[in-house]
């Protein structure tokens, strides 16, 4: 069994990468057992804990990175006016739900008190799966344009 402390400082991005898929609980922790879609299997004592896409390990043929497994998710599309994506992410965390905001879509875990919420404020959602990463808020597509340095308020 390989143990693991931390993330790799750096790793060849030309050598394939094996996954080690973990559910989103586990990776939250800082000790755990996992194994790789090789069969390698790797002992997880951490500082912190590790995320999605992190390289853990490397041989001279192959990396190893986190891969979070998808879950069940509700998505609602931001396809209404600010206030209102305020409003759905302010009744979300009311009960105390996780969230995550994209660009384009609202995404909380699929649970029925989630359902019975949007159900009753009549926002339109679709059940889908997706990696979900709670508590990430995007800006938008693109970075914020940085002012130029004559620029004053």
């Amino acid at each position: 069994m390989q143990p693991i402390s931390a993330p790799l400082a750096s790793s060849d991005p030309s050598l394939p990468e094996i996954a080690i898929a973990v559910d989103r609980r586990t990776l939250n922790q800082c000790s755990w057992r996992g194994s790789a879609e090789d069969g390698r299997e790797f002992a997880f004592a951490l500082a912190a804990p590790l995320r999605h896409g992190e390289v853990v390990f490397q041989t001279g043929s192959a990396r190893y990175a986190i891969r979070q497994r998808p879950e069940s998710v509700l998505e609602i599309a931001l396809e209404v006016a600010p206030s209102a994506a305020a409003g759905i992410g302010w009744a979300i965390g009311n009960l105390h739900a996780e969230l995550a905001a994209e660009p384009g879509r609202l995404l909380t875990p699929d649970v029925p008190p989630t359902r019975h919420l949007l159900d009753r404020l009549r926002v339109a959602y679709r059940a889908g799966n997706a990696v979900f990463r709670p508590g990430r808020f995007a800006r938008g597509e693109s970075p914020l344009p940085v002012p130029d340095p004559g620029h004053r308020h």
